[in-house]
């Protein structure tokens, strides 16, 4: 099919374009040029968020839902378009993008029905006692109220299910925030694609314009004037940890701070036990070296690490892991840029003392192949840059003495989005000692799986202690993210006539 982008931004329910332009990067076809964000466009955003804000934050739970199931549909109706203009600029399958669509649909329709429900409303009510000595209780409700215009930036690896309708845009609309989204030069026809399907849907509901705006990507100023906006309230972000970080900053200093949820970046340890290892060896070394290459590693939950206690069953999980990566076709990275940093840490990870390639070599091209190294304990512990993420199919083994030296890894761990743990029931004890550990470094912990792949599920937390994320306490998945951009009022006294509609 034949596409016609308007290579514009969407702002308060108009294409603009701007003095300012950037060309896209697609893996295989002619790069297209789109107009560039500025500042100037993040004001006009803002400020029709804000407006918008003082009717669609009042609007009925019902009227939201329907808002979002809409969306919903409106990107299903430009489902070719979105995989024809997905796969061009990011290189991934047509299989993948149709993957994330459901998946971004999915997460619309169950904030639909959460705030349906209105569980996450968290209301409470102390009833008065007028009478009570030695003095008087006022009646009091509490229930969570929307924080006001959310900036949400667009991320690199999921064009859409953490992009322009993703988590973070769902999350926030459900809460009752209008949407400034920021999105990624990595993929702006598909942005452009799904901003007019909120576009759409806004309309079908005779909304405000400014409940929803796209600024395309621009210079770092975009980004920066986004997240020191005075009308911005909350800020949604997943990337690199020095981009986060930066706008992390900018957030903390601003002169009425917010909050900053981002998601930076994280390696997955893999603790893999004793017992497991001798049962399934062979497997799960396989299984780790799929997982490790899926998508070309490109997944905030790649599995970058193992840990297990020195032995022959190891050297069976490695010969496994290795010949399985030998076996691995090169992948197509999402952009050039990913693929040259996925290579200097390759290059950061073998120049390191005490550290063996097992397998691995360099492409020169936006092709990477997966690298697997080997090390001791002694040296993982003494070198933290080991630790660090490196973005794309590289993992390491590290082998360490016994249980204690595992422990003493464990407690030295940054923070993380998952810890995997593969054990069988003879593991059982050995792995008590390790949970109350691995509880404080991690937001998910499994057994016997591989942590790609992240179910959009009532219970699922997709967050962590930082540099896994910035804020401990949030998830990016799950009915429990809309937490982040709602904050409780108490209401004392009030009639029940000007009360929210949610208290009467």
């Amino acid at each position: 099919m034949t596409l016609d982008l308007k290579a514009k931004h969407l702002i308060a329910g108009e294409w603009v374009g701007s003095s300012e332009s950037f060309e896209s990067s697609p893996l295989d076809a002619a790069p297209r040029t789109f107009a560039a964000g500025t500042p100037e466009l993040v004001d006009r955003a803002a400020e029709a968020a804000e407006d918008a804000f003082w009717t669609y934050a009042y609007l009925s739970r019902e009227a939201r839902a329907a808002f979002l199931d809409t969306i919903a549909d409106e990107i299903e109706a430009r489902g070719e378009a979105i995989t024809q203009i997905g796969t061009e600029e990011s290189g991934l399958p047509a299989g993948r993008l149709q993957g994330e669509r459901g998946r971004t649909t999915g997460q619309l329709r169950l904030f639909a029905k959460h705030i349906r429900e209105g569980a996450y409303l968290d209301k409470r009510h102390d009833a008065a006692m007028p009478d009570r000595e030695p003095a008087p209780r006022p009646e009091l409700k509490m229930i969570q109220r929307p924080v006001g215009p959310v900036a949400v930036f667009g991320a690199s690896n999921f064009p859409l299910a953490f992009s322009t309708a993703g988590g973070d845009t769902a999350a926030a609309l459900a809460a009752g925030c209008p949407v400034v989204v920021k999105g990624h030069e990595a993929h702006p026809g598909t942005a452009e694609i799904v901003a007019d399907a909120i576009h759409a849907a806004i309309r079908a509901h005779d909304l405000h314009p400014g409940v929803f705006s796209l600024v395309q990507g621009g210079s770092r100023a975009v980004g920066e004037r986004l997240v020191t906006h005075p009308l911005i309230k909350a800020v949604g972000f997943t990337g690199s940890l020095g981009a986060g970080r930066a706008l992390f900053d900018l957030c903390a200093q601003r002169p009425e701070p917010i909050p900053f949820f981002g998601e930076l970046g994280s390696t997955n340890p893999v603790f893999a036990m004793p017992e497991a290892l001798k049962a399934r060896g062979e497997a799960l070394g396989k299984g780790w070296t799929g997982s490790l290459t899926m998508g070309a590693g490109q997944f905030c939950t790649n599995p970058g690490i193992v840990i297990a206690i020195d032995g022959p069953e190891v050297d069976g999980f490695v010969s496994a892991a290795v010949e399985a990566a030998k076996a691995s076709d090169s992948q197509a990275m999402l952009t050039d840029g990913i693929a040259a940093a996925y290579r200097k840490g390759a290059e950061r990870v073998s120049g390191t003392s005490g550290v063996t390639a097992l397998t691995g070599k360099a492409d020169d091209s936006r092709h990477a192949s997966p690298y697997i190294f080997e090390t001791t304990g002694e040296v993982f512990e003494k070198d933290e840059s080991l630790g660090e993420e490196v973005f794309g199919p590289l993992g390491i083994v590290v082998r360490v003495e016994n249980a204690e030296a595992m422990q003493r890894i464990a407690r030295k761990l940054h923070g993380q989005l998952t810890v995997t743990l593969q054990m069988d029931e003879g593991d059982a004890e050995a792995v008590k000692p390790l949970i109350p550990i691995l509880e404080r470094k991690a937001g998910r912990l499994l057994a016997n799986g591989f942590p790609t792949g992240v179910e959009v599920a009532e219970a699922m937390v997709h967050g962590g202690p930082y540099p896994a994320t910035t804020n401990f306490g949030a998830t990016s998945v799950g009915t429990l993210s809309i937490r982040r951009f709602l904050r409780p009022v108490c209401y004392q006294n009030l009639p029940a006539s000007v009360l929210p509609e949610d208290l009467r």
